[in-house]
């Protein structure tokens, strides 16, 4: 680890020189600035990690050499305080040096589509819609919806929306997969309870440099968008469909004004799509060993319960429990995602130091 340590010192001064000399190059100063504050953390930590390998040194020296029984008694208990914080520290620079995932801090497109249930799967996917809307406002997040298709009871087929925010994806990311509701529909007579589900999609937003499609292998159709009837019947073509050729991946697009925008903002749903195509792939072929459903997003997993007669949330990757239904409903999620996090890290250490 020091070894590693060393080499990350050394192209953090190497920073602090190229900073010195970047002159009016201000993109080459915002990557250097960048990659500079993402490695202070690490130097700080090395620096004191040496610290306290130093003191050792000298303790353990000292019990080795000294003659006056007080010095060693001193030098005896300085070590058994610092053996824990050689320990510590050990443990908050393994963490730092776990390799980040780039889109970590980015925002995030959801999509939530009603699965088996019905129009109650429709209702429950309004009632998750709600739900992640109420942790971005606690985050202090702003959603848009890019795209939605309404019931007529108030819930949704599927709908597509946009969450601006620092560290989104760091946290929005382990909500992708099924999500499972008990409980008496509002359409059933005999106070019977019913299990339907809602799948999510959590996809990282993408900067249009990531990735190009060309345009051989898109195919869009525009159309007029569909509405409540009077005043609210689209007169224009405004709606967009794209289909992406080679993947059969269709985004549609009605929510804006004009056809340009709605254009803007199925290329971008697409884009996300297909980063998080090669992205899996990617991550299948480097950890291929790891299968862990923390994280993982695959669509076939129920990941979460909401049991609305026990007032109960289960999440079932981590064998977790939450007596306060509305609570969670209401955005209160953060007890699942620290805990899914804290896996998700623990599972990564164990690989690095197996490695």
């Amino acid at each position: 680890m020091l070894d590693k340590l060393a080499g990350i010192e050394k192209r953090f001064a190497e920073i602090e020189r190229e900073l010195t000399e970047v002159g009016d190059d201000y993109k080459r100063a915002a990557e250097l600035a960048k990659e500079r504050s993402d490695l202070e953390p690490i130097v700080q930590k090395a620096e004191a990690y040496r610290r306290v390998l130093q003191q050792i040194d000298e303790a353990h020296q000292l019990l080795e050499e000294g003659d006056d029984p007080e010095l060693k008694a001193l030098a005896k208990d300085e070590l058994d305080s610092l053996e824990p914080q050689k320990e510590q520290l050990e443990g908050e620079i393994k963490r730092l040096l776990l390799p980040k995932d780039p889109r970590d801090e980015r925002n995030v497109i959801m999509e939530i589509r009603a699965g088996t249930g019905g129009e109650e799967a429709a209702l429950f996917a309004a009632d998750l819609f709600r739900m992640y809307t109420r942790y971005a406002e606690r985050k202090g997040w702003k959603v848009e919806v890019l795209s939605a298709n309404e019931t007529g009871l108030g819930g949704f087929k599927e709908i597509t929306f946009l969450i601006k925010g620092q560290g989104a994806y760091s946290r929005l990311k382990y909500e992708a997969g099924v999500h499972r509701v008990q409980r008496v529909p509002t359409t059933e007579s005999q106070g019977r309870i019913h299990t339907s589900t809602a799948t999510v999609a959590v996809l990282a937003e993408v900067d249009d440099v990531e990735i190009e499609i060309p345009d051989k292998d898109i195919k869009i159709d525009v159309y007029k968008s569909a509405g409540a009837g009077g005043q609210n019947v689209q007169k224009n073509a405004t709606a967009v469909r794209i289909t992406h050729l080679p993947t059969g991946i269709v985004v549609a697009c009605q929510d804006e004004r004009s056809q340009l925008q709605n254009k803007m903002r199925a290329m971008s749903i697409l884009k996300a799509r297909l980063y998080e195509i090669e992205e899996a792939k990617r991550r299948a072929e480097v950890d291929q060993a790891r299968r862990s459903q923390v994280g993982t997003g695959e669509r076939s997993e129920k990941i979460r319960t909401y049991n609305f007669p026990q007032s109960r949330v289960t999440d079932h990757r981590i064998n977790k429990s939450v007596y306060n239904l509305p609570a969670v409903l209401d955005g209160e999620l953060d007890e699942f995602i620290d805990e899914l996090a804290t896996r998700e890290e623990a599972e990564r250490l164990a690989a690095l130091e197996s490695a």
